[in-house]
C-alpha cells in the first residue's frame, strides 16, 4: 500500500545542510498500528510530514498504491491528503471560530461531497468517537481530550485509508491518553495508522509496530506487513473549495473580530462616503438643472438676429503652455479679430417660420428694433424718456412666458398694442427717473395702483425738431405740444415683479407691448427722417451698412425683423422647433445660412459643464481616499493572514490547493468590501438629511440636492467589492504560498 524508497529530506538554510531524513526506506500495509520512537530531532515529524504530502522529500521515491509520486503535481498532493490521509495533531489544530462539527465536515467539503451526506457522516464519526451531544460547540469550549476525539473524527470523516498521529497524547493527562489510543487502536483495525511519538510505553502498549530513527535514519524496525496490498495504481479525485465555504470560513473569522471589522468597514467606507455625496449633489443637481430647464428655461426663446456676432479669441480657459503668450508686446484686437455672419431674413424665411406646425410653439415675436420717444404731459410741462434717460423696452408677446416669469402686482397684462407696464424687481426698486417720468414723487411712498391708468405718448418722427447732422445728442431738442397731440396714444395698464424662483428676478424698467412695433413702422416709414436715413451714403455720417441699417430699425423706417424670438409651446417641442430650424439650412452655403441662439441651452450647457468639471475634481478627491482606504483593507487582509497562519496549514492539510486558500482571504476581502460599500452608502443617506436642510437654506428655491440614485448606490458597492478584492489579493498569493508545516508550527 505504502512504500518509502531511500527517502532523503535535505534542509538547506545557507551554506548549512541539514539532513532530516537519510535515506529511510520502508514498507506499510493496509491496516496496521505503526508508532515511530525517537528522541527530538530524530526526524519523526518530517518522516510523518512527508508520508502525508505536506512536505516533500528531497530524493529518493514514495511509493501509494504501486504509483511513484515523482512526478506528483500540487493538486495531487492535495488531492492525496484529502482523500487518504487523515491528520490527528499534538495541539489538535481546530479552527476555532467555525463549530467542531463544521470542523468535521471541512475534509468532505472540500471533496464535494453534498451537503445532506457530509452532515451525514460528519455526526456518526462524532458520535463514534463519544461527542454527539457537543456538535455545535466551538472548539473554546471543549477539554482537550474532547478536542483530540473531534480531531480524530475529522481525520476519520472522508473514510481515509492513512491515519498519521503526531504526538497525539502529548498535550493529554494520563487518563485521557487512554481513552484517545483505545479509540486509535481501534481504528487501527481497519485502516494505517502511523503514530509518532517519543512515549515507549504507549508505543508498546498499543502499537504492533515499532520503528526507530536516529539522526534521520531507522536503526529498528520490528516487522515488515505481512501482506502488502497488490498493486492498483493511485488515482484519486481532485479537491475543489466551493466559493461557499470561503465565504463561510471568512464570514465566521470576521465575526469572532466584530469590533475590528467594523472599524476596517468604517475606513473602507470613508472613500465610499466621499465618491457617494459627490454623485449624490452632483445628481441633485442635474435633477434641479432638468428641472430648470423644463420649468425656467423652456419660456426662454430661441432668438434669430441680423446680425449675430461671436469673438475669435475666446476665453482664456484652459490654455496650454503652447498657446501661452508670454513676450511683453502687445496683441491689438481689430475689427478682423470678429467672425461675423449676417443673417437674411427676408420674406422667403419669414414665410417658412411662420408654417411652423402651431403645435410646437406658443408663439413668435417679431421685433423691429424701434426706440420709441415717450412723452408724458404733468401740469403743462413735457417730459420725455431721452432727457430722463429712459429706455423703453419691447416686453415678450409669450402668455406663457409673462405668466411663468412675471407675477401681477397691480392692474392687469398688457393685451393690446398700446398697453405699457411697469416691471420691478422682486424687492419692488425702480428707476427713479421712471417714477418721475410718470409725474410721482420717487420721495414718496407710492402705491403701484397710482401708477395705473398714466396716458403716454409716442412722437412721431417728423414731429420731432430733428438736428439729423447730430443723431445722438440733440434730436429730441426741442418737444411740443404738436409733438404730443399727434403721437400714439399708450396707457400704463399694469405693474409686474418677477417671480422669486425666476429669470426675471432683477427686471426693471418701462415696457410696452410688442403690438407698437406695427403702429410705429406704419406712422413712420414713409417719414422725411427714413427718407433722409435712405439716402445718406455710409461714411458721410454711419461708419458700415450695419450701423445704417441700426437707425433705419430705431426710427421705424424698416419692415423686415431685426430680431425673432421663438418661444417654443413646451420645453419638449423645443428639439422640434430646432429641427425645423435646420431644415431650412439644408443645401443652403454658409453664408446664407440662418443662424439662431438657444440660449436656455447656452446656460444648462454651461451650468451642466460647471457642475461636471466641479463632480471630477470632488471625485478625484474622493477617489484618493477610496484606493488610500482600499490599500489599508490590503494591509489588514495581511494581518489576517499572519493571524489565521495555523488555519492556512489546517485547510492544507485537509487537502485545500493554494487556489482555495487564496479564495478564502479573497472572500475576507470581498465580505469587508462589500461591508463597507453598505455603510458607505448607509451614511451617505443618514448624511443627505442635514446636508439637503443647510443646501436648501444656502440655495433659494431649490430642492433636495444631495439625491443618491439607486443604480449609483449599487455600483459603488461593487466599487467597494472590487477595489478591496483587488487590495487583498497580494496578501491572498502570499497566504497561499505559504509552507504547509510552517504554517501549523506558527505559535508554537
Amino acid at each position: 500500500m505504502l512504500e518509502l524508497k531511500d527517502i532523503r529530506k535535505i534542509y538547506q538554510n545557507g551554506d548549512v545542510e541539514t539532513r532530516a531524513l537519510d535515506g529511510v526506506s520502508l514498507t506499510f500495509g493496509n491496516s496496521e498500528f505503526v508508532a515511530v520512537l525517537g528522541p527530538s530531532g530524530c526526524g519523526k515529524t518530517t518522516l510523518l510530514n512527508i508520508i502525508g504530502g505536506l512536505d516533500r522529500y528531497t530524493s529518493g521515491d514514495l511509493v501509494i498504491n504501486g504509483t511513484t509520486t515523482k512526478d506528483f503535481k500540487d493538486r495531487e498532493w492535495d488531492a492525496y491528503r484529502n482523500h487518504s490521509v487523515g491528520f490527528v495533531f499534538q495541539n489538535y489544530n481546530l479552527i476555532h471560530h467555525i463549530s467542531i462539527l463544521e470542523n468535521v465536515e471541512l475534509g468532505m467539503t472540500l471533496s464535494g461531497v453534498s451537503f445532506e451526506e457530509r452532515r451525514r457522516k460528519a455526526i456518526e464519526v462524532l458520535t463514534k468517537v463519544g461527542l454527539e451531544d457537543q456538535l455545535y460547540k466551538k472548539s473554546s469550549q471543549l477539554s482537550g481530550g474532547q478536542k483530540q476525539r473531534v480531531a480524530i473524527a475529522r481525520a476519520l470523516a472522508n473514510d481515509p485509508d492513512i491515519i498519521l498521529a503526531d504526538e497525539p497524547t502529548g498535550a493529554l493527562d494520563s487518563v485521557t491518553s487512554k481513552g484517545v489510543m483505545e479509540l486509535i487502536q481501534k481504528i487501527a483495525k481497519e485502516k494505517l495508522v502511523i503514530m509518532v511519538t517519543h512515549n515507549e510505553d504507549i508505543a508498546n502498549s498499543y502499537a504492533n509496530r515499532i520503528i526507530k530513527l536516529k539522526d534521520g535514519q531507522v536503526i529498528e524496525n520490528e516487522q515488515d506487513p505481512k501482506s502488502v496490498e497488490k498493486e492498483r495504481g493511485y488515482h484519486p479525485n481532485a479537491t475543489a473549495m466551493k466559493f461557499s465555504t470561503a465565504i463561510k470560513l471568512s464570514f465566521n473569522n470576521l465575526k469572532t473580530k466584530f469590533g475590528r471589522t467594523l472599524i476596517t468597514a468604517f475606513a473602507g467606507s470613508i472613500g465610499i462616503i466621499g465618491v457617494a455625496l459627490v454623485l449624490a449633489i452632483s445628481n441633485g443637481f442635474q435633477g434641479e438643472l432638468s428641472s430648470l430647464e423644463e420649468e425656467t428655461l423652456s419660456t426662454l426663446p430661441i432668438t434669430i438676429t441680423e446680425f449675430p456676432t461671436t469673438f475669435r479669441g475666446g476665453p482664456p480657459v484652459g490654455v496650454n503652455d503652447d498657446q501661452y503668450n508670454d513676450t511683453n508686446v502687445f496683441d491689438p484686437i481689430t475689427e478682423d479679430d470678429l467672425i461675423e455672419h449676417t443673417n437674411v431674413i427676408d420674406d422667403d424665411y419669414l414665410n417658412y417660420l411662420e408654417n411652423i406646425d402651431d403645435k410646437f410653439v406658443s408663439s413668435i415675436q417679431y421685433s423691429y428694433g424701434i426706440r420709441p420717444l415717450m412723452i408724458f404731459l404733468d401740469n403743462g410741462e413735457y417730459y420725455n424718456t431721452f432727457d430722463e434717460n429712459i429706455m423703453p423696452i419691447e416686453l415678450s408677446n409669450s402668455d406663457a412666458y409673462l405668466e411663468g416669469q412675471f407675477s401681477l402686482e397691480a392692474g392687469e397684462y398688457p393685451t393690446e398694442a398700446t398697453d405699457v407696464v411697469i416691471i420691478v424687481d422682486v424687492l419692488n426698486r425702480i428707476d427713479a427717473n421712471i417714477i418721475r417720468f410718470l409725474g410721482l414723487d420717487p420721495n414718496a411712498n407710492i402705491d403701484f395702483n397710482q401708477a395705473i391708468g398714466k396716458t403716454i405718448r409716442v412722437a412721431n418722427n417728423d414731429d420731432i425738431n430733428l438736428d439729423f447732422s447730430n443723431l445722438l445728442s440733440s434730436f429730441v431738442s426741442r418737444v411740443d405740444e404738436d409733438t404730443y397731440n399727434n403721437g400714439i396714444n399708450l396707457t400704463v395698464v399694469g405693474v409686474l415683479k418677477g417671480v422669486a424662483d425666476g429669470l426675471e428676478t432683477e427686471t426693471s424698467g418701462l415696457y410696452y407691448n410688442d403690438g407698437l412695433d406695427d403702429i410705429f413702422i406704419e406712422n413712420n416709414i414713409d417719414s422725411d427722417v427714413c427718407a433722409d436715413l435712405s439716402s445718406t451714403e455710409i461714411g458721410d455720417l454711419f461708419p458700415d451698412e450695419r450701423t445704417k441699417k441700426s437707425f433705419q430699425h430705431m426710427y421705424g423706417c424698416i419692415d423686415t425683423p431685426q430680431l425673432i424670438r421663438i418661444y417654443p409651446a413646451s420645453f419638449d417641442e423645443k428639439d422640434e422647433v430646432l429641427s425645423y430650424l435646420d431644415e431650412y439650412n439644408v443645401g443652403l452655403s454658409e453664408e446664407d445660412q440662418v443662424i439662431y441662439t438657444d440660449l436656455a441651452q447656452q446656460i444648462s450647457g454651461l451650468l451642466g459643464s460647471v457642475i461636471s468639471n466641479v463632480s471630477l475634481v470632488l471625485v478625484a478627491f474622493a477617489a484618493v481616499s477610496l484606493v488610500v482606504s482600499s490599500i489599508m483593507i490590503g494591509i489588514i487582509t495581511y494581518v489576517s493572514v499572519l493571524e489565521r497562519t495555523k488555519e492556512i496549514g489546517i485547510l492544507r492539510s485537509l487537502g485545500a490547493r493554494k487556489k482555495d486558500i487564496s479564495r478564502v482571504f479573497n472572500a475576507e476581502s470581498s465580505i469587508i468590501g462589500f461591508f463597507a460599500g453598505v455603510l458607505g452608502i448607509s451614511i451617505t443617506f443618514i448624511l443627505s438629511f442635514p446636508l439637503n436642510n443647510l443646501l436648501k437654506e444656502q440655495l433659494t428655491g431649490f430642492g433636495n440636492i444631495v439625491i443618491l440614485r439607486a443604480d449609483h448606490a449599487l455600483y459603488l458597492i461593487i466599487v467597494s467589492i472590487s477595489l478591496t478584492f483587488i487590495a487583498g489579493l497580494i496578501p491572498a498569493r502570499i497566504a497561499a504560498n505559504k509552507d504547509p508545516v510552517k504554517a501549523l508550527r506558527h505559535n508554537e
